[in-house]
């Protein structure tokens, strides 16, 4: 018997084993609700676009809340060279300078924001009072 063949072999019966045990989910991902109100009643929320995607990904608030996404891109890859605002709109994210973003929460649900060729994504999400 070949070595690849052997390797597969032992691999495969590993896999096999006889562990019931669920598979592991990823833990819930909650919504982010910090950020700084500004003396316009505006929460500010920073959001960092990096080669992992964004930081928070999920941003909660109160139903028709106005807020600002504040976006600075840490890293050069192209995928977050911009964002995809809820309402279509792309901004440019130049690498290290802030980016303000205006979005509504909306009255329930989620509202989703992505990177300019729609592989990483973040959402607004409606908290229930």
């Amino acid at each position: 018997m070949s070595i690849a063949v052997a390797v597969a072999f032992v691999a495969s019966a590993a896999c096999k084993g006889g562990d019931k045990a669920e598979p592991k989910q990823p833990p819930a991902v909650t919504a982010v609700t910090a950020g700084t109100v500004g003396a316009d009643g505006v929460r500010r929320v920073a959001v960092e676009a990096s080669i992992e995607g964004y930081k928070p990904e999920r941003i909660g608030g109160k139903p028709g809340e106005k807020l600002v996404l504040v976006f600075t891109r840490t890293a050069d890859a192209t995928c977050i060279a911009q964002v995809k605002a809820p309402d279509g709109k792309l901004f440019d994210l130049p690498k290290g300078t802030p980016v303000e973003v205006a979005v509504t929460v909306p009255q329930s649900g989620e509202v989703g924001f992505a990177c300019g060729m729609d592989m990483f994504h973040g959402v607004v999400v409606a908290e229930k009072s």
